[in-house]
């Protein structure tokens, strides 16, 4: 049954779908029903942890010696998820013990790092789920008339999850061997930055429960690419996409040592205008910003002109080439974001290096090369 909820991303309507962690309490409880009727289950009732009622469709149900298993499929309503269509299972056993046992089975991760929501060795079935799980069974339990003392044994198990995990952060994270059962709210807005910043979030703590030392943070795969083989910084980067400002504010919570900040001009030029959402649709004010500083380094009206009408950054950095003023106006942008990196992070040192992939580095702030070396020699003793 499809959610009937939506947000509205510009001129767009998307619809809303529910977590992995709603499908497993749903499969748990038509599950744990079905066990003690003996009956079988259509459709299953159950309330997120924002308080929304859902009526979920029940597949491929079947009972066994003292066992019934269920599943619900993953409906990510309009949002790009690799788990969108994936049938979550939840095999229930009832005990004589009181207490709800919730384990993860094939196709569900497993915690190989610190920092995660779980500790290492659980299953990788975050907490709220968890609560989800063990309250939607409770319910079902009381239901069937078998009170508070009755307990029960269930496993979560997502028979594709892992291949699908290797289309998820969950690799980066150290979480081996298929997907993670999520979801705070149980609703899965579509092109969710929660989502996107929850994961940043958690990369940041895996890599802080490793070591407190300076972090290496760049947008994407380029910086990360970029970082290993020019600048020789193999540890693990941590990737925050658009998300520049809210890594920075996360480095600082966690109180790291420092914080190199290595990325692309087209992303990295907008921190010169103090812009730290660095998607396209929330500000591109890129050539606006170059064609300030060349502007600032002497450049005629003519070439200002040619600045503002071109498409991308590598154009521009072309342009201010063939001028004679690329390295005056990379110094003057660089040293313009780095203010703005600083003054976002507080105490928290803060450096940064802008590159293209034709050029190569373009800029960096003053402690950058020293910031560079402490992470080197760490990585150097860690090995």
């Amino acid at each position: 049954m499809a959610l009937e909820r939506y947000v509205i991303s510009g001129a767009k309507k998307l619809r809303c779908g529910f977590t992995t962690g709603v499908c497993a309490a749903a499969a748990a409880k038509a599950a744990t029903v079905m066990l003690i009727s003996g009956k079988a289950v259509e459709q299953v009732a159950v309330t997120t942890p924002n308080d929304i009622r859902l009526v979920l469709e029940v597949e491929d149900a079947s009972c066994g010696d003292g066992f019934a298993r269920c599943a619900v499929r993953k409906d990510a309503g309009d949002d790009a998820d690799v788990t969108d269509g994936t049938l979550i299972y939840a095999s229930v056993r009832l005990t004589d013990k009181p207490e709800i046992v919730i384990e993860g089975g094939m196709g569900v991760g497993r915690v190989t790092c610190l920092g995660l929501d779980q500790p290492v060795g659980a299953a990788a079935i975050n907490r709220v789920p968890r609560l989800m799980i063990a309250r939607c069974v409770r319910e079902a339990l009381a239901d069937g008339g078998r009170g508070r003392r009755a307990g029960a044994y269930i496993e979560i198990t997502v028979p594709d999850g892992e291949a699908i995990a290797q289309r998820t952060f969950n690799p980066r994270l150290g979480i081996v061997g298929g997907i993670s059962i999520l979801g705070t709210t149980g609703i899965v807005e579509p092109m969710s930055t929660a989502a996107l910043i929850d994961t940043i979030r958690a990369e940041m703590n895996v890599r802080r429960a490793q070591w407190a030392g300076p972090l290496l943070v760049t947008p994407g795969n380029y910086g990360e690419t970029f970082a290993a083989q020019t600048l020789h910084l193999s540890g693990p980067a941590v990737l925050c996409s658009n998300y520049i400002g809210e890594a920075v504010d996360c480095a600082v919570r966690l109180r790291f040592e420092g914080l190199l900040l290595v990325g692309h001009i087209g992303k990295l030029v907008k921190l010169a205008g103090g812009i730290f959402d660095t998607h396209s649709r929330t500000a591109d004010a890129r050539m606006e910003i170059l064609t300030a500083h060349a502007a600032l380094a002497g450049a005629s009206r003519a070439i200002c002109m040619k600045l503002m009408a071109c498409v991308t950054t590598d154009a521009a950095i072309d342009l201010l080439e063939e001028s004679g003023i690329l390295n005056l106006v990379m110094q003057s942008v660089t040293e313009r974001a780095g203010i703005y990196l600083c003054r976002r992070a507080g105490a928290l040192p803060a450096e940064l290096v802008i590159f293209s992939n034709a050029r190569g580095v373009l800029g960096m702030t003053d402690g950058a090369r020293s910031m560079m070396d402490r992470m080197r020699r760490n990585m150097e003793e860690q090995q």
